[in-house]
Formats: C-alpha cells, sequence, structure tokens
C-alpha cells in the first residue's frame, strides 16, 4: 500500500509549530498556577499565621518577664559583678560563733560545768545544760547571766545588757555519768535558757575598717573560771537524773 504526504511542508511546520505553542502555554499556565497558589499561601502566612504566632510569643515572653521581674533583687542575682561586690557584705553580716567558748569561760561558774550548748543565731536564743554543785550556785549562775553587759570595741561603740529573758527552765538532782574526779561535786543538773544581743556575736569594724572584739563585763556574783588562774574542766558529761523539781 502506497501512502502520499499531500501536506505541504509549509503545513506541517505551522501544525508543529502549534502544538509547541500549545505545550508551552499549558507548561505556563501550569507553573503560574503553582507561584500563584504559592503566593497565596506566603500571603495568607504573612497576614495571618504570622501575627498570630508572633502575638502568642510576644504573649508569653511577657508573662515570662512578668514571673523573672518578680524575683527580688533580680539584678543582683543576675549580675555576676553584684554577686562579687555582695561577697564583702555577706562576709561582714557573718556572725562569729566562735565567741561562744570565751564567753563560756567568762560566764560559767568554777563550780559548774557544761554539758551541752544549743545556740541559734537566728532567733538569737542560746540554752546551757549542765551541772552545778548545788542548787545556789545556779541561782547566782542565772543572775550573773541576767546583769551581765557588753561593749563593743568597734566604730559605733555599742554597749549595753548582753543577755535578756534569762530563764531557769530546769534542775534536778543527778548521779551517775560525767568524770569520777568531777562527779562528787556536781549535785545539780539545770538547764537555762536565754536571749542574746547580736552585736556580742556580730562581725563588728572599727573606724580602719578592721574586726574589732567585743567584750563582756560580768559581775562579780560568782567566781567564773575566766577570774581564777588555773580553772577546772569546763565540758563535762550530763549525769542521769534521779529526781526533779526544786527544794
Amino acid at each position: 500500500m502506497i501512502q502520499f504526504n499531500l501536506l505541504p511542508d509549509v503545513k506541517i511546520d505551522y501544525l508543529k509549530a502549534r502544538y509547541r505553542q500549545r505545550v508551552a502555554v499549558t507548561a505556563s499556565v501550569v507553573v503560574s498556577a503553582f507561584f500563584l497558589v504559592l503566593l497565596i499561601f506566603l500571603v495568607l502566612f504573612v497576614r495571618v499565621a504570622q501575627p498570630h504566632q508572633m502575638s502568642a510569643v510576644s504573649k508569653d515572653i511577657k508573662k515570662q518577664t512578668d514571673e523573672i521581674n518578680k524575683v527580688e533583687d533580680l539584678n543582683k542575682i543576675l549580675t555576676v559583678q553584684n554577686q562579687l561586690k555582695s561577697l564583702p557584705g555577706l562576709h561582714d553580716s557573718k556572725a562569729i560563733s566562735s565567741r561562744i567558748f570565751d564567753y563560756l569561760v567568762q560566764i560559767t561558774p568554777a563550780q559548774a560545768t557544761v554539758s551541752d550548748v544549743s545556740l541559734d543565731l537566728e532567733a538569737n536564743t542560746l540554752s546551757i545544760q549542765g551541772n552545778a554543785d548545788a542548787l545556789s550556785t545556779v541561782n547566782k549562775f542565772t543572775d550573773t547571766l541576767k546583769f551581765t553587759t557588753f561593749k563593743s570595741n568597734g566604730a559605733d561603740g555599742k554597749e549595753g545588757k548582753a543577755f535578756s529573758n534569762v530563764v531557769l527552765s530546769s534542775f534536778s538532782l543527778s548521779s551517775g555519768g560525767g568524770s569520777t574526779q568531777s562527779q562528787a561535786n556536781k549535785q545539780v543538773a539545770y538547764k537555762i535558757d536565754f536571749s542574746f544581743e547580736p552585736t556580742i556575736f556580730a562581725n563588728v569594724k572599727n573606724a580602719d575598717g578592721k574586726s574589732a572584739d567585743v567584750k563582756l563585763t560580768v559581775p562579780n556574783i560568782i567566781t567564773t573560771r575566766s577570774a581564777i588562774e588555773k580553772p577546772a574542766t569546763l565540758f563535762d558529761t550530763q549525769p542521769t537524773s534521779t529526781s526533779g523539781g526544786s527544794n
């Protein structure tokens, strides 16, 4: 079978050009539609989603900021320099609890020993438990605390009563316990609770900025260990109580 192409070459080129044109237009429409959809999506994101997201983030930032601002002395906490600057102040405000040993030597009668000491630097209270040779010694010990005064050698020169609210909380006859040598003279177990002036444990400074001492003045009611040349043992264990109450 023989076929003859009766279309001229010009017609064939024209048809091919029309076909390529339709393909190009179709491809352009598809690409344009894709970018149009993308543009609409971006516009919606910028106009709707992004402002909503930014508003939510701003509210969250404001909430967190308000919570942080409620923290007391926030700048001092966050600033390293302020932290370093606060160290000297913290050191200056630190109580010198080691003074308690010198004070006990000054205020404790020679006829008494101490078995337990409870020092509360926040409540400014002190509790002393121990033993004495007689109830009269304990009573004099209590009176001594009531009239003991202090004087600061610092720049402020503060002075006054060292102790207040002195109370003989309990006393009782005791036996057993303690050292063999001291037990014969330690017949009364006692407990004294009282408050103290915070200055006696404070880190006071003199005019030159150096640490200064705080001196106690103990009334001459009883003979304390600081007043005798060879003091006996200050600390001793608590004997077992056999009877309680006052005579």
